[in-house]
């Protein structure tokens, strides 16, 4: 067996490309990271792996504390873990689902090829730029006022379906059908719900991006016919989340379960991770609260896809419908969801919390979209504005090893702070344009700087390593046409 360690941090290999942190000081459970050597080693170099090892702390933690092969350094609980708590004797960690609450991406496939785009790049991205609002700050594609807040945390996508912001189909393709259940708006404070009233339909900062791509491999014929994808076609990808409503919502339950359940935090590593008793009071108002969150990034990135398909409108002259511009799947990957697994050979109730990590739940699974039950659900795995983006499905071994769940994207190499002392953006820019026929319009060159190719891990290794686990299974590849972010 073949063992490595890195900062400390001893990890066995148990398998081709799983490797277990035994447990040990305290630990309820072990920690696996799925992994390539190469993306070992690259996980290794930061503080992921002592944060995997800070996340099996948790109460009633139960399997594994898992990091996904996009892992890195988070705050506290790390991006690309999957931890399953007890849902009566575990936990709830607001830490473990992260500041952007339901922080997510949406694909549309059109009937447009890559013929039809090419040439009008420029004025795609320039009239996609100027109707999509990105950012910091306020600025959407509608005003919001506090009685329409409090429908959207409440009703999520139904909301904008009677809206007239959406279509009936558009619910249907939505995680959950766009709407949890368990929102409670009247958890959500008054300070979340002012930073989010001006911030409907926008993209926000940081990673968050709209990409004309255009798809230029298929894997799995059967399975993107079900999807609507082949070679050459255009398709769109939104990635966005909660704006400053979630942020302030993980921020006011943070201090609050600090306060309230210190007795819990004295027993775990790290404050970020601080976490509320299942059953609690704030275990449950902090549940309705992500929820309503939850369902207004649904409609956030609703309505920047409404936009969207307006945008594309007018420069190609024909309607939406015409354009074959339909939501092929929204899938968050910043939650916590209270799901039943077999552990141990009985089905329990968790709260299963995906950080940076997707559900993938596989064909026949019921809470597969009743169009896609068959085949799997859809996974969208984003890689950087120089490199493809993926396609995935939920593949038969999910539910077994990870809780449903795979990766949920590239993940970052490094940081902002260091991305943007050894890259340009204007020359990022540049060279995306000249040698990569990939047109960017962004608020800043730091921005770009940010968010350069070198910045991320090799998104083709990431899905290679979910494939071969059978957690999450290549389905297609896309290619960027043209970016806009923040």
């Amino acid at each position: 067996m073949t063992t490595r360690e890195f900062d400390g941090v001893q990890l066995e290999r148990v398998r081709e490309f799983v490797w277990e942190i035994p447990q040990e000081n305290g630990m309820g459970v072990p920690a696996r990271v799925l992994a390539s050597e190469a993306l070992l080693e690259q996980i290794g170099d930061d503080k992921t792996l002592r944060q995997l090892k800070n996340a099996a702390h948790l109460p009633g933690m139960t399997g594994h504390a898992i990091c996904m092969p996009d892992g890195h350094q988070g705050y506290g609980f790390p991006v690309g873990g999957v931890g399953a708590t007890d849902a009566e004797t575990g936990c709830i960690s607001p830490g473990a689902v992260g500041y952007d609450i339901n922080c997510g991406v949406r694909m549309m496939t059109t009937s447009l090829t890559y013929d039809d785009v090419r040439g009008r790049e420029e004025e795609l991205v320039e009239a996609l730029f100027a109707n999509v609002a990105s950012g910091l700050g306020g600025g959407g594609v509608i005003d919001g006022d506090m009685d329409t807040v409090e429908a959207i945390l409440e009703r999520g996508v139904d909301w904008a379906v009677e809206a007239g912001w959406a279509v009936h189909d558009d619910l249907e393709h939505c995680e959950d059908e766009g709407r949890r259940p368990d929102a409670d708006p009247g958890a959500v404070s008054q300070k979340a719900k002012d930073r989010g009233k001006n911030q409907l339909g926008s993209l926000g900062s940081g990673n968050h991006f709209l990409e004309i791509q255009r798809v230029t491999d298929v894997y799995r014929d059967d399975v993107a016919d079900a999807y609507g994808l082949e070679p050459d076609r255009i398709v769109v990808l939104i990635h966005c989340g909660s704006r400053g409503l979630g942020h302030q919502t993980c921020t006011d339950y943070l201090r609050k379960i600090e306060k309230r359940h210190g007795d819990v935090l004295a027993d775990l590593p790290d404050k970020e991770l601080a976490a509320a008793p299942a059953g609690s009071e704030l275990a449950k108002d902090y549940y309705g609260a992500m929820c309503a969150c939850i369902n207004f990034a649904w409609v956030n990135r609703q309505l920047i896809m409404h936009r969207t398909r307006q945008v594309f409108e007018r420069v190609f002259d024909r309607s939406w419908e015409e354009m074959g511009m339909s939501l092929l799947y929204d899938v968050a990957h910043n939650i916590v969801k209270k799901e039943r697994h077999r552990v141990d050979n009985e089905k329990r109730e968790l709260y299963v919390h995906r950080k940076g990590a997707t559900r993938a739940f596989p064909a026949g699974h019921p809470e597969v979209p009743a169009a896609y039950r068959d085949v799997g659900q859809p996974i969208i795995i984003p890689g950087s504005m120089g490199a493809g983006s993926y396609v995935l499905r939920g593949g038969d071994e999910s539910m077994e090893r990870t809780f449903g769940s795979t990766a949920h994207g590239a993940g970052r190499l490094m940081s902002r702070t260091q991305a943007k002392q050894e890259f340009w953006g204007e020359t990022v820019q540049d060279e995306l344009r000249d040698q990569n026929h990939v047109y960017v319009k962004a608020q800043s060159g730091a921005t770009v700087a940010e968010e350069a190719p070198g910045v991320y891990k090799d998104v083709d290794e990431v899905v290679r390593v979910s494939d071969a686990l059978g957690i999450g299974d290549r389905v297609a590849r896309t290619y960027p046409v043209c970016n806009i972010k923040g």
